[in-house]
């Protein structure tokens, strides 16, 4: 009677311990299936030209107590359309902001609406276009760093990204940044991106080949041989030009800045919208070592892929 008596109570101990360890577990993942959800606020950050310029800031909802690293996104779409929360771009937001990244979508002013065909004859449009948008990614970070202790925003890593117009504008921010152009003064001196991320982008240049007084963030590029909207290496007329990925990837090797770029063959401007599905743990990889770790790479990727063919085959003249 006494043995069963103590068999009893050892399995009622068991079964307690493991209705403890059972609730212990649920709490878990009850704690881990919140943190993965994403929250979404909007801010206004700007308003110019009466248009009010608004920020989306996704986070996961777990970690409004962390400073984290920001990545601002920049829309494409030519500087004539394009919306900050496009549901294309959703796992691009998704992706980071579970891993950690207070993810900032912003507006900017669409300075070709309405505008013929940009040319070397007819480059002060496109120009004016560059330097608008520029202004107000500023305006977004100036916005961002005034506020960084309300949204936990760790201020020494702000990375830019953008596809297309938006890569323009994050390469040509920190271009002017970096070179304290006047269109840069809005920002504190001693503040820099820590990274750019550059979707079939290129930079404006009046001055030639573009140089950089102080060196410039770590840099991914991606771009397809084959673009026929954002140069994939350059259009230059004299000291004016549009200096693309290509172009700019050989200058940071010749320089020695940190560089990682992803050269797509036979690709066309489909590389300023894919690589934010397929390319995501790539994209990851390179925030983590070169922005993050201060790892001193650079990086030339020739990616062919058989099974991919160009779909994007437009050009500046059926583009606008």
């Amino acid at each position: 009677m006494q043995n069963t008596e103590n068999k009893n109570t050892s399995n009622n101990n068991t079964m307690n311990r493991y209705k403890i360890s059972l609730i212990s577990l649920l709490f878990f993942f009850s704690i881990f299936s919140a943190s993965a959800q994403i929250a979404k606020q909007t801010h206004i950050f700007a308003v110019k030209d009466g248009q009010e310029l608004k920020l989306d800031i996704y986070s996961s909802d777990s970690d409004f107590n962390i400073n984290q690293p920001c990545l601002i996104f920049v829309f494409g779409g030519g500087f004539k359309e394009g919306t900050r929360d496009a549901e294309y771009y959703s796992n691009y937001f998704q992706y980071f902001a579970e891993r950690g990244f207070k993810v900032v979508s912003i507006d900017y002013r669409l300075g070709m609406k309405n505008q013929k065909v940009p040319g070397v004859f007819n480059y002060k449009p496109l120009l004016n276009s560059i330097d608008i948008a520029v202004a107000d990614l500023y305006s977004a970070t100036e916005f961002l760093l005034e506020h960084a202790d309300y949204l936990n925003i760790d201020t020494s890593k702000i990375i830019i990204s953008g596809s297309s117009a938006g890569a323009l504008t994050v390469l040509q921010a920190d271009y002017e940044k970096r070179n304290q152009k006047e269109s840069a003064s809005i920002l504190p001196q001693s503040f820099q991106y820590a990274g750019v991320i550059s979707f079939a982008g290129a930079v404006f240049s009046k001055e030639g080949k573009p140089s950089y007084k102080i060196t410039p963030a770590p840099t991914l590029f991606f771009h397809g041989s084959g673009d026929n909207l954002v140069p994939y290496k350059q259009i230059r007329v004299f000291r004016l030009g549009l200096f693309g990925s290509k172009s700019l990837a050989k200058q940071f090797r010749k320089k020695g800045y940190p560089y990682v770029f992803y050269s797509m063959d036979n690709v066309g401007h489909e590389a300023a919208s894919y690589p934010m599905k397929e390319f995501l743990p790539e994209i990851e990889y390179f925030i983590q070592n070169l922005v993050l770790n201060n790892k001193q790479w650079l990086v030339d990727i020739n990616l062919k892929d058989k099974f991919r063919k160009p779909t994007i085959k437009i050009n500046p003249r059926s583009y606008y």
